[in-house]
């Protein structure tokens, strides 16, 4: 149920620092559980919420997982226990990004306010209405999904067909979520739509055009709107600070989502004769091929910073970000002996530090940074191929994809843990 906090809360007219117990612990509950609707990780909740108890006197205790918080505040006189929970679970980090304003000044401005201005302060924040509506929402997975393709090898004719497809896929999904349809009928609706979708524009352009079948491929990449990037990475970064149960839930829910996108995938691909074949070669030489990887990198990773509720400075600031992570990463295979995973970890790792210099500079939380950047990392096409041979009983094929894409996948959260160990003091040590 939706809590009505101002019906709740009957807080006295005093600061928040002189109230009760429990009214204090309203406002700590209430500064995590709107930061775990953003889709950030345990830690960095926690820490929000041990930062606002000890401005108002108290000590908490949490406990959370992916959709709920179950914790204490004491002094040493009183104790107040609260449970709470979300109906959904989703990313917006224009919203992260003024709650950690909001937390990190909290003691010059806000605490010595009542509680029921505090509250109404965070109505406000929860209110705020997405930057983008359903139709942007589809442009920009059309834009990151486009770009993606040409990353993995496709072509125009790939990027056409992707364009529109991931276009209509997540604007469908968008709608569904408005209306709260559940987590797997809209992911499910929307990466069906995207693949049938792309099936209506290559037999356009195979009619018009005459083009290569080969070019039938390119329908893994009108799917990969719905790559869970922030739920994999996070879960991978909590279990490293031992927040186990946030982890596993969030590597459950990211398995989950990748799986019904997969599956899905996998029938229509059955259905209509499209199989992921390896891209016709572009004919690109080294340098000229570079120079299109880095604008197609920035556009990629600023399509999908749109869809996670990035302001467009933020957007374009990750974009820059990714130029230069994705491309260093990319011409890492390709240049040298190294394997694919090992340059996963380069990437990310730069991808971290380029973060954690603008976190100092702007004050964007790093995780808004970091993950839109690398989730056009996450080797969606390994995953879809490991599924797909492994459904038509081809396992050796099958999990050698699938292996190389967890050892990509590990390596992804690794080299952020790396970049935050070396530039941020409290994320080495626990508290």
């Amino acid at each position: 149920m939706t809590i009505q906090w101002g019906k709740f809360v009957r807080g006295e007219d005093v600061p928040a620092t002189e109230a009760s117990v429990k009214d204090k612990s309203s406002i700590v509950g209430r500064i995590g559980i709107q930061m775990l609707a953003c889709g950030t990780g345990a830690w960095r909740v926690r820490d929000a919420m041990n930062r606002i108890a000890r401005i108002l006197g108290v000590t908490c205790s949490a406990d959370m997982g992916l959709t709920a918080i179950e914790y204490t505040c004491f002094d040493p006189d009183h104790s107040y226990s609260q449970t709470l929970a979300l109906p959904n679970t989703g990313v917006n980090t224009d919203r992260l990004n003024t709650l950690e304003h909001f937390v990190n000044d909290f003691e010059t401005k806000y605490a010595h306010l009542t509680i029921q201005q505090i509250h109404h302060l965070m109505d406000n924040i929860q209110k705020t209405p997405g930057n983008y509506s359903p139709l942007m929402a589809g442009l920009a997975a059309a834009l990151a999904c486009a770009a993606f393709i040409f990353l993995l090898g496709g072509g125009p004719a790939e990027m056409v067909g992707c364009f529109f497809g991931a276009g209509v896929g997540n604007y469908t999904r968008r709608k569904m979520i408005d209306r709260h349809v559940t987590t797997v009928a809209n992911t499910a609706v929307g990466v069906a739509l995207a693949c049938l979708v792309y099936l209506v524009i290559f037999k356009v352009l195979q009619y018009n055009f005459q083009i290569s079948g080969h070019h039938e491929a390119g329908y893994i990449g009108a799917m990969l709107f719905v790559i869970p990037g922030f739920p994999f990475i996070t879960s991978m970064l909590d279990i490293s600070k031992l927040d186990m149960r946030s982890g596993l839930e969030r590597l459950a829910y990211a398995i989950m989502i990748t799986l019904i996108a997969t599956l899905v995938g996998w029938l229509v691909a059955l259905i209509v004769h499209f199989k992921p074949e390896d891209f016709a070669s572009l004919g690109l030489g080294v340098v000229p091929l570079m120079l299109l990887r880095i604008p197609a990198s920035f556009f990629g990773v600023y399509g999908f910073s749109m869809m996670f509720n990035s302001t467009q400075k933020m957007a374009i600031t990750t974009g820059l970000i990714g130029a230069v992570a994705n491309t260093l990463r990319l011409e890492l295979v390709d240049l040298t002996s190294m394997p694919a995973s090992a340059a996963a970890f380069i990437g990310a790792l730069v991808a971290g530090l380029l973060a954690s210099a603008i976190n100092r500079y702007n004050g964007y939380p790093r995780i808004s940074l970091t993950v839109p950047a690398i989730v056009i990392m996450v080797p969606g096409l390994y995953i879809y191929r490991g599924v797909y041979y492994i459904g038509l009983n081809a396992i050796g094929i099958g999990a050698l994809w699938l292996t190389r894409a967890i050892l990509i996948i590990m390596f992804l959260p690794f080299g952020l843990f790396v970049a935050r160990f070396l530039f941020d003091r409290d994320w080495r040590h626990f508290d």
